[in-house]
């Protein structure tokens, strides 16, 4: 790399703002690295700590079904098994008064809420999870969050474990569950870095604008997690105007096509946010 392009890579690796950032996280890259401009202009596969290593015999599993329904129910039956999510009283819930519903809230009730409302108590734990693993702060959830200690993001950090408070490892859940959609989309999608993504909005000024690109895009601070769809008319159907990213794949937490029956809309993906360069056109 000459020394231009060195130049212009770290200005880029230096735009995530620190306070939209922790400064350790559970991921092979910091924080301010794959939040950054940088990273989505150059993408390299992003690892959550352990979890490779941890479910190696799924990776073995997987690899010889050639079909993506069939390694769906796979990965579905490990979830079952591995946190038995069937058997509640195995994996550790004690008999008697304690109410259910709080160790039958597993990834796929979560990510289910999460479409519904992902301002919803399901997106809270979400976006919390994202902070942990890749250390980017939620910077909305049903209102702005004003950073760390503020009155806004204490709420929100209650309202995330009161989510998780009594669960059956969901976190770990969704750790694997963010693992295996990165399997099946370097699968289904070999050699492609980048997802070319929509999302309808009302203003730009719905989003933390950076600054401008000489190309005329915006530079904008994105939430933590976001919804996203690849079919360009959906998005019409939430805003005005169209938002377009160029996507790192690393950043796709999951999809609907991911699992049968996962989500209720159609074409929609959750990506981990950050800096992006988005471009900005009129429905």
């Amino acid at each position: 790399m000459d020394l231009a392009r060195h130049a212009s890579f770290l200005a880029a690796a230096a735009t995530l703002p620190p306070a939209a950032r922790l400064c350790i996280n559970r991921c092979n890259l910091p924080a301010w690295i794959l939040g950054s401009l940088a990273f989505q202009r150059h993408p390299v596969p992003l690892a959550i700590d352990g979890v490779h290593d941890f479910h190696s015999d799924l990776c073995r599993r997987l690899d010889p079904i050639a079909d993506h329904g069939a390694r769906a129910q796979c990965f579905a039956d490990y979830m079952t098994v591995r946190f038995c999510l069937e058997d509640l009283e195995e994996a550790g819930l004690t008999p008697g008064r304690r109410k259910k519903s709080r160790a039958n809230a597993n990834y796929l009730r979560l990510v289910r809420g999460w479409s519904f409302d992902s301002d919803g108590r399901e997106g809270a734990v979400l976006k919390y999870w994202a902070e942990t693993r890749f250390g980017l702060l939620a910077r909305h959830h049903g209102r702005p969050l004003h950073g760390r200690g503020s009155e806004d993001y204490l709420w929100f950090q209650g309202e995330a474990v009161r989510g998780i408070y009594g669960t059956n490892a969901v976190e770990s859940q969704l750790d694997l569950l963010y693992t295996y959609c990165q399997y099946e989309l370097a699968r289904q999608h070999p050699g492609t870095t980048h997802l070319t993504l929509h999302r309808g909005i009302n203003s730009i000024g719905d989003h933390e604008v950076l600054g401008r690109e000489p190309d005329g895009s915006y530079l904008v601070l994105l939430n933590n997690l976001n919804s996203f769809t690849s079919d360009r008319e959906r998005a019409d159907e939430f805003g005005d105007y169209l938002l377009t990213a160029q996507v790192p794949r690393a950043k796709v937490f999951f999809y609907n096509r991911l699992l049968p029956g996962m989500l209720k809309g159609e074409d929609e993906f959750v990506v981990v946010g950050g800096v992006y360069g988005v471009r900005i056109a009129t429905l």
